[in-house]
């Protein structure tokens, strides 16, 4: 079996290991990246045209620094290349004033300095005439940094930064195995190995299976787009509908985005089931087939509840890989018993807003560097 040897490899090339190709190739580290499907594809983590990019984080007050990483890094990128990496249309946050949605937004935009608007529930009805059945104490948190970004075009673009700056990149190429020892690492595949210093794992919904023992848990996620009834209507457009998440009195969660060029309205209910078990979903056997019972039903029900200008059946569904952590929280940083291996994953549903400034964070860890931002709140090794 044929040997190659780099400095660093990193395994999976979905939005956090991408990132960390490119930010480990800037500095100028001798590394390679393995990805066992093609760059930007659509059956892992990192896909589905738009994911929301937020600022002011209701999950943790440590995660604007990071948000904001990824605006300078893919602001920069985008500016180099000629895309737009990020669109600022603003995000709103919406629910009682008490509500984790509203309160942790306004929590972590206190925290980090980031700005915020605060809405009255008069202000929000007249500002965002699509949303029904807001309750009488409803309001709203505009964080106006934010907004949505891009994730096959961000994963190929970072990809390729990587390789203008000397990575090497294989596709299509599947790691079956990752062993640490004194002097280094062996990353192998059915018909070549890597030897590296030091190995970065990024492989999403396949990091536990890859490293077993890290408390983790894929889930299947389904993700969907929908059409205004009224097909001439623009009262959806991302300018006028702009990134939502919405903590209903009817205690379903909505979150979701307005149509951007070909893209439709895209609305997802968010699942209060996080708890990680081992048994729930294998990523090899994940069900990709569509069911209207248990995909469709209870989402365009709470659509037509919501949304009533919106025909409730979906336009398109595309199923999706969520990896949960036990707290919510990221694990990215290096294993307690094997110091050579860096993991990246778990972001349980929150993560690719944050891909660049992780990539960064891994970066920095890899060489060496003071993180620009705390980072113990990531650590893999709170779990024991």
């Amino acid at each position: 079996m044929e040997t190659i040897r780099n400095e660093v490899v990193v395994v999976g090339l979905g939005g956090f290991g991408s990132a960390a190709l490119w930010r480990l190739a800037a500095r100028g580290v001798d590394v390679a990246g393995v990805e066992r499907h093609g760059i930007g594809h659509h059956l892992g983590s990192s896909h589905g045209a738009t994911r929301l990019f937020r600022i002011a984080c209701l999950e943790h007050p440590g995660l604007a620094a990071i948000a904001l990483k990824s605006l300078e890094l893919w602001t920069g990128l985008g500016g180099q290349i000629g895309e737009q990496l990020v669109s600022q249309t603003g995000c709103l946050n919406v629910g009682a004033r008490d509500s984790p949605v509203v309160r942790g937004a306004i929590e972590t935009a206190g925290a980090a300095g980031v700005p915020i608007q605060q809405l009255s529930h008069e202000e929000l009805v007249a500002r965002q005439p699509q949303y029904h059945g807001l309750a009488p104490g409803d309001v709203a948190v505009l964080d106006p940094g934010a907004g949505i970004c891009y994730p096959e075009r961000n994963v190929r673009a970072q990809t390729a930064a990587a390789r203008r700056l000397g990575a090497q990149v294989y596709p299509h190429t599947m790691v079956t195995s990752i062993e640490a020892d004194g002097d280094g690492v062996t990353v192998r595949s059915p018909t070549v190995e890597w030897r590296a210093s030091v190995v970065v794992v990024a492989a999403g919904a396949w990091l536990g299976s890859l490293l077993p023992g890290l408390p983790l848990a894929p889930r299947r996620t389904p993700l969907y787009w929908f059409r205004p009834r009224d097909p001439r209507s623009e009262e959806f457009t991302l300018g006028r509908f702009p990134a939502f998440i919405w903590d209903r009195p009817d205690g379903t969660g909505l979150w979701g985005h307005g149509s951007a060029g070909d893209y439709g309205v895209k609305i997802g209910l968010e699942s209060a089931d996080t708890s990680p078990d081992p048994e729930k979903i294998d990523p090899e056997e994940m069900d990709r087939y569509i069911h209207l019972d248990t995909d469709v039903d209870e989402l365009s029900s709470a659509v037509t509840r919501a949304f009533p200008a919106l025909d409730p059946r979906p336009a398109k569904i595309i199923p999706c890989l969520i990896t949960d952590s036990p707290d919510g929280q990221f694990l990215v940083g290096g294993l307690g018993n094997r110091p050579r291996v860096i993991v990246a994953g778990g972001d349980s549903g929150h993560g690719f807003k944050h891909a660049a400034g992780v990539g960064e964070l891994l970066a920095q860890i890899v060489a060496g560097e003071q993180p620009y931002c705390a980072t113990s709140f990531l650590d893999p090794r709170r779990f024991g």
